[in-house]
């Protein structure tokens, strides 16, 4: 009595796959195909019509491409799993769990990263269009994926950061979705000075930066130091790619108008008096 069960047994395991023939293959093939062209044409159009787009529009735009690039992937596993595997409840709670128990010890890390990706797609966190600093990594996120978010640096580099690696570390974001960041130049004054006016002469230099976003607030904050007065002005440009430009721009006449007027710089020694 015992071997019929055990036939059984095996003739049921059997039957949890289908036959696949010349023509499931060919299906297979035409599904997958199918999926690659669609995920790289939606990337590659979203792409194209946000940057041709200013502000929110472009990075609402581009915050769509991997919730459509998921929706394909899964539409397309939906798809072929009836073609590989007989639809039954059994045969579909078995298959899953041996994939999901190899899956876990195979590719841990890499599951780790992919669970922490659609976390991070769901909170929102970083989006393609933010500028974020992770460590002592600073730069814009073009490309958020599964696995990794890509950031490309002031210098032109590519970074590839494991989402799982932002799970434990502090992520600062510039901007949080909008096309302005906030900016600030520094100078350190000599304390012998007329405070209100190099107030004034700074904030009048943001006035009349031709990058600075004029609905935004100018702020310039200042700070008494052993060595001299830190003054930090504070102003934001009309897009967030323009950043550098405007704060090299706010040094360079910041500075350039303060010689004019006679202001002195402060000077710390670089050797100690006692030494």
């Amino acid at each position: 009595m015992k071997r019929p069960n055990h036939m059984t047994d095996e003739t049921q395991v059997v039957q949890i796959f289908k036959t696949i023939d010349a023509t499931v293959g060919l299906e297979l093939l035409v599904i997958i195909v199918t999926a690659i062209i669609l995920i790289v044409a939606v990337q590659r159009t979203l792409s194209w019509v946000g940057n041709r787009l200013q502000g929110k529009k472009r990075l609402n735009l581009l915050v769509m491409v991997p919730f459509i690039r998921l929706a394909i992937i899964l539409i397309t596993f939906v798809v072929i799993v009836p073609l590989l595997i007989e639809p039954s409840i059994q045969n579909m709670v078995a298959l899953l769990g041996t994939v999901a128990v190899a899956l876990g010890f195979a590719l841990k890390d890499y599951v780790s990263s992919l669970i922490a990706g659609i976390v991070a797609i769901g909170e929102r966190n970083y989006r393609n269009g933010d500028w974020i600093r992770v460590g002592d990594i600073y730069g814009e996120v073009c490309h958020v994926g599964m696995r990794t978010v890509e950031v490309v640096t002031p210098d032109d580099d590519r970074v590839l950061i494991p989402h799982a690696l932002l799970w434990n570390q502090a992520i600062f974001n510039s901007n949080n979705g909008d096309a302005r960041l906030q900016c600030a130049a520094d100078f350190y004054l000599h304390p012998q000075h007329d405070g209100i006016r190099v107030k004034q002469l700074l904030e009048d230099v943001a006035l009349t930066s031709p990058f600075l976003y004029i609905d935004k607030p100018i702020i310039v904050i200042v700070k008494e130091e052993p060595w001299g007065t830190h003054y930090r002005l504070k102003a934001y440009p009309v897009d967030a790619a323009q950043q550098f430009r405007f704060t090299s721009d706010l040094t360079v006449r910041g500075k350039t108008m303060l010689l004019k007027c006679d202001v002195r710089f402060a000077v710390v020694p670089a050797v100690s008096d006692s030494e």
